[in-house]
């Protein structure tokens, strides 16, 4: 597996390393991006799956801050099988035909592909790969929680930040899949979210109601579809997102370090 395009950065006194990685899947070559610290230690896993609008700067920047909280982090395109996200060709698609490659990805190649992943951080000194957490916004919160599902042994905690058809009628629905969970589950909730149909998260909860399975539900009052990511300024809200931030870190740290008081 070949890296490329070494780069670091300082983020709060912590060295950042961040590079460009292949990693070999039933359908090709995935495309990834990974940060962790430059301190020759190993650090618990986390996997970012991105939102439809790919990968792009914005969410580097947040692979690189949860690597400076003392992780790996593994930021994969899920459009591999399409584009190449280092492209010029990706570079130059327009969000709306880029959100089109959505389409062509469902939770089957998804989870395919997290066992590609999860075999990647195995061959890799610098991850704990028995501490794997995973973190999904919008169309991703649904992959998280098949993710979770499928592979309970291995994923300790999860998280669906506003994710969308987490409740479907279709046979591979993620929430049929819950019961399955053995780790900590966390959903992030906008107020107003025109991507998540009236009622949805109630059914969610309900059925999550009659499971063992740890979870939380948070509504973030106020706040719209996007709201944490800062690039999108019809959405962005400031307060929410380090509010997030905050519990996001913290169920990493219950559920990812050995020991951690929580």
């Amino acid at each position: 597996m070949r890296r490329r395009r070494r780069q670091s950065a300082r983020i709060d006194g912590i060295v950042v390393q961040a590079a460009a990685d292949t990693i070999v899947t039933t359908d090709g070559r995935m495309d990834v991006f990974v940060a962790c610290p430059r301190d020759g230690s190993n650090h618990p896993v986390v996997l970012l799956y991105m939102d439809s609008f790919g990968i792009r700067e914005e969410l580097q920047s947040m692979a690189r801050r949860i690597a400076a909280e003392g992780y790996f982090v593994v930021l994969p395109n899920l459009y591999y099988r399409r584009v190449r996200a280092c492209s010029t060709e990706y570079a130059e698609t327009p969000a709306d035909d880029r959100i089109a490659h959505a389409r062509h990805i469902d939770n089957r190649l998804v989870l395919d592909d997290t066992a590609a992943m999860l075999h990647y951080v195995e061959s890799e000194r610098r991850a704990d790969a028995v501490s794997v957490g995973a973190l999904g916004f919008c169309m991703s919160g649904a992959f998280v929680l098949a993710a979770a599902g499928t592979y309970p042994a291995r994923i300790k905690c999860a998280a669906s930040i506003y994710g969308v058809n987490l409740v479907t009628e279709s046979d591979d629905s993620p929430h049929r899949l819950i019961d399955r969970v053995t780790g900590e589950v966390y959903f992030a909730c906008a107020e107003h979210d025109d991507y998540v149909p009236d009622g949805v998260i109630e059914q969610l909860q309900a059925h999550l109601a009659g499971t063992a399975v740890n979870y939380r539900i948070d509504w973030y009052p106020g706040t719209r579809h996007g709201f944490a990511f800062a690039d999108r300024a019809d959405a962005y809200d400031r307060a929410s997102a380090e509010r997030l931030w905050d519990r996001l870190f913290a169920m990493f740290e219950r559920n990812l370090r050995p020991g951690a008081d929580g």
